[in-house]
């Protein structure tokens, strides 16, 4: 990373976290999808946002400028940051009254950056890389426009794109004092705002992203292409990597809104790679059965308060499907089918009172049964850590999911669960950590993870 680039400097603020920056390598096709789908939904955001943009060169901005007088009508105010190529200030989007031009210096390391940034009271949104160098690239240099890299990350977190927001404006401020001390003024009003206001509905955004990715690969699979990109089987793994990275993000998110228990997805995740374990399933589905983990929180009413009304996504799928229980934000990725299938019957319950269905026994999906038992068992351990008590929270939340044993939960999985507490007593540590958000192709690389059929205890 460039020496005073807003990248690196975000970077070294966070090096030393105990959840650093997700950064993994992009390439140019992903991050105009990406951003395209970010951009778009300010249209549809409740609040018109601060919007920081960094284009690298002029010409990449004249590229988007069209697309930009609209965004620039629902926002607040636009900053544009790329080296001044010819016609960088005549297009008619940069003459509007809320739109601002930074003309970077050739050598300034945020002329190699690539960034969007949206900030607003009810829906954020950051894209921030920079571009590989010469030497990065080695003898590997890209052939076609589509192919050249970019390292570094995007997020919905709202703390961390306020942060980069104001290391921005720090590097504006060489530029232009006074524009520095416009979006400073804009940045705290938002910020206070939006402690007051509903947040914008983050199903719909992440079924746009996801739509717009698979509109990407839909271009890169147009015939010939394979053959005439050197990098083709990188680019599409790539493509896919971001969609599962947006369901990913999602979950994140939903955790960190959720102050009393912001660790959910990933304990719940760890426990469920120890009970494959204890159960000795097979790899694919202990896989599928992390993953499950990481996401169960997705598309789970009543989690955050986030959720103002049914996601575009959901409204969609019930057009063609009566069935609620199938409309799961995740359906929106056919890799997904298996996950989607697993989050929507873990409410289901062993004697069958359970929803939306009403399955029972082992109808229900081994992994879902799973999960049900995890996600309320971790819950009330957090529940009980809040609480001064005599008894051991691990301990207390057992027995209290033993009481609904051939109710609730299947009791074969309670005595799973009871060896696993035990280990957990003698001091076995689950490892509940934050995946390599950046890398998800990983979860999704293997056809086994879509497996159709489903394990029975």
């Amino acid at each position: 990373m460039l020496e005073g680039s807003i990248l690196r400097r975000l970077n070294e603020a966070h090096c030393h976290d105990k959840q650093p920056l997700n950064l993994g390598v992009y390439y140019k096709n992903t991050l105009v999808a990406l951003c395209h789908a970010l951009e778009d939904f300010i249209l549809d955001s409740d609040s018109a946002p601060l919007m920081v943009t960094a284009f690298q060169r002029g010409k990449w901005y004249l590229e988007e400028a069209d697309r930009y007088n609209d965004l620039a009508d629902k926002s607040e105010y636009v900053a544009i940051l790329a080296t001044p190529d010819a016609g960088f200030e005549i297009h008619p989007t940069s003459k509007k009254e809320n739109v601002a031009l930074v003309h970077l210096q050739q050598d300034d390391p945020v002329a190699e950056e690539w960034h969007l940034m949206i900030l607003s009271p009810t829906y954020t949104a950051m894209v921030l890389c920079q571009e590989l160098s010469e030497a990065d690239y080695g003898s590997n240099k890209p052939q076609e426009d589509l192919e050249r890299k970019f390292y570094g990350f995007w997020t919905f977190e709202p703390e961390l794109v306020r942060e980069t927001v104001e290391l921005t404006i720090d590097h504006i401020k060489d530029y232009q004092p006074e524009l520095a001390k416009l979006m400073s003024n804009k940045v705290a009003r938002m910020t206070a705002e939006s402690g007051t206001r509903q947040r914008d509905d983050l199903d719909a955004v992440v079924s746009q992203v996801v739509k717009y990715l698979q509109n990407c690969q839909k271009i890169l699979h147009q015939p010939g292409m394979a053959d005439s990109v050197s990098g083709f089987k990188d680019l599409d793994e790539n493509i896919v990597s971001n969609e599962m990275q947006a369901f990913l993000r999602m979950a994140q998110l939903l955790d960190i809104t959720d102050v009393s228990n912001p660790m959910a997805a990933s304990e719940v995740a760890a426990m469920a790679e120890a009970m494959a374990q204890l159960l000795d399933l097979p790899a694919w589905q202990a896989k599928r059965l992390y993953l499950s983990g990481l996401l169960h929180r997705v598309g789970l009413p009543g989690v955050t308060k986030n959720r103002p009304r049914q996601s575009q996504v959901q409204q969609e799928v019930l057009k063609h499907d009566n069935s609620a229980s199938k409309a799961s934000v995740l359906r929106v990725m056919p890799q997904l089918e298996a996950i989607s299938r697993i989050l929507t019957h873990q409410r289901e319950a062993w004697d069958g009172s359970g929803i939306p269905e009403g399955l029972a026994y082992d109808a229900i999906p081994l992994e879902s049964r799973i999960i049900c038992l995890l996600a309320d068992f971790q819950q009330k351990v957090k529940a009980y850590k809040q609480y001064s008590t005599d008894k051991n929270p691990v301990t207390q939340a057992l027995e209290d999911c033993q009481t609904l044993a051939n109710k609730r939960y299947d009791p074969k999985l309670l005595d799973a669960l009871s060896l696993l507490v035990m280990g957990m007593q003698q001091g076995m540590t689950l490892e509940a950590y934050q995946p390599k958000i950046a890398t998800g192709m990983w979860l999704v690389n293997s056809s086994d993870i879509n497996e159709n059929q489903t394990t029975s205890s």
